[in-house]
């Protein structure tokens, strides 16, 4: 097989100890395998040869972009051939007037909001690893991120594809108009396949208006309930504009600071604190509308406390709170990271019950509760894992058992890859396993595609 790419790729072939060790894992750390070879193709066509010389010997191939998944879904088991998209990074044309982007898979996220801001437009999708994630990597895996609230999933901003199937098929799917109901909508196979079905090379993206300001606050309430209602009152008051809402348990707040080593936005220690974004396109009556919609939330005892971002360099340092699960995972090592969903009514119970179930098995090791309660999404870090298997997937099953039983999801956002793979029957019954096996067996009958992943 190294020999058959060699001859008709030659030196871009990496093998042995050309390979970049970046490229055994992710974010999860999961330990991988030695890949047979390294493939970096410059176009479409490149890649498709690529996939079809490989189909031809029955060679397993793994797709990676940004390698910022954290199921461990582009690591490669060991033999098979990885294909990294970071060359086809090309942000290919911005139509303001249509609302789209057109790009290249390898492009990298923060790469193309930049260019999609400075050309007058918004790309809505958005999440943490912004700086290093890549626009392929976000369809494979659908991700999520903090503005789902408002602008949902990437599914949500993905108008068309261009997919590479396992033999080299090439699909051209680039639609551009939000409206085409001309046959099934075969994108929708794609997103969130995590490279089972076929390698995503190239999308076209919706884009959204500019916002010309963004209004950031950081609250104190009293429990989870108090939050609903207070996410309630905020969408009717600001007319569906709040863009983000996200939650953080005392536990995981108190290690955010630590870790980040920022200042303390407010005074007392509060048991759940809220981050609420809005943006609009008027900058002083928005402002108005947002401290109007605190006001009234403390007046109805919503909130105890509030702080209010009067500057970008203030909603910054709120936002770093919210985003230093990096620095926090640092600290807490070894760790388990669970990201689930259940109805937005439950989270509070969810994660109440999950919280008792950790506590009685448990005590001594941390555990930290945050999430994106918008959309329905809890996020629970339990540090300090033992690392023996047994203990791992007694901390797992006394989270999932309770997802399962509210029929949540185990995956929210992060996709289910080799770590969540033994899980998906929690969330997914028989009937839907079969029919995503059989997907895979028409796509894929030779098995070459990311195999050992999700299913």
């Amino acid at each position: 097989m190294l020999a058959a790419l060699r001859a008709e790729f030659g030196t871009e072939v990496l093998s042995g100890a050309e390979v970049d060790p970046r490229h055994r894992t992710d974010w999860s750390a999961l330990p991988g395998g030695e890949p047979l070879a390294v493939l970096r193709p410059r176009s479409t066509d490149e890649l498709a040869r690529m996939l079809a010389l490989c189909n031809a010997h029955g060679q397993a191939v793994v797709a990676q972009g940004g390698l910022s998944g954290l199921v461990g879904g582009a690591v490669p088991c060991g033999g098979e051939v990885v294909i990294s998209l970071e060359r086809m990074n090309r942000i290919e044309a911005i139509d303001v007037d249509s609302g789209t982007v057109t790009v290249q898979a390898g492009a990298v996220l923060q790469t193309v909001q930049d260019a999609c801001r400075d050309a007058g437009a918004l790309l809505a999708i958005d999440l943490g690893a912004r700086g290093s994630c890549q626009i392929g990597g976000n369809v494979a895996t659908n991700a999520g991120g903090n503005r789902v609230i408002r602008y949902g999933n990437t599914r949500d901003s993905v108008l068309g594809l261009e997919v590479v199937l396992a033999d080299g098929t090439v699909l051209d799917m680039m639609n551009r108009m939000v409206k085409n109901n001309a046959g099934i909508d075969l994108k929708h196979l794609f997103i969130g396949s995590e490279g089972l079905l076929g390698v995503v090379t190239r999308a076209v993206l919706k884009l959204q208006p500019l916002p010309r300001a963004t209004c950031t606050a950081l609250v104190a309430v009293p429990d989870f309930d108090a939050a609903l209602r207070f996410l309630r009152h905020a969408q009717q008051s600001l007319s569906g504009q709040v863009s983000a809402f996200e939650i953080m348990w005392r536990d995981y707040f108190e290690a955010a600071l630590a870790a980040t080593g920022s200042r303390r936005p407010l005074g007392d220690d509060h048991p759940v604190l809220v981050l609420i974004d809005m943006q609009g396109g008027q900058p002083q009556t928005d402002t108005r509308r947002f401290e109007a919609m605190l006001e009234e939330a403390l007046a109805e005892g919503f909130l105890l406390d509030a702080a209010l971002a009067q500057s970008v360099a203030d909603a910054e340092a709120l936002w770093a709170i919210r985003d230093g699960i990096a620095e926090i995972v640092r600290d807490y090592a070894p760790t388990l990271n669970f990201d689930v969903s259940v109805p937005v009514a439950e989270i509070g119970a969810c994660a109440q019950a999950v919280r008792e179930n950790l506590q009685a098995g448990w005590p001594a090791l941390p555990a930290l509760f945050f999430g994106h309660v918008g959309d329905g999404n809890l996020h629970v870090l339990v540090g300090r894992v033992p690392a023996d298997a047994a203990t791992r997937h007694a901390i797992e099953e006394a989270v999932y058992g309770v997802v399962r039983r509210r029929r949540g999801s185990v995956s929210a956002e992060h996709g289910i890859g080799v770590l969540k793979r033994d899980w998906l029957h929690y969330s997914r019954n028989e009937a839907e396993l079969v029919l995503m096996r059989s997907l895979k067996a028409t796509l894929d009958p030779k098995g070459i595609l990311n195999p050992g992943k999700m299913l």
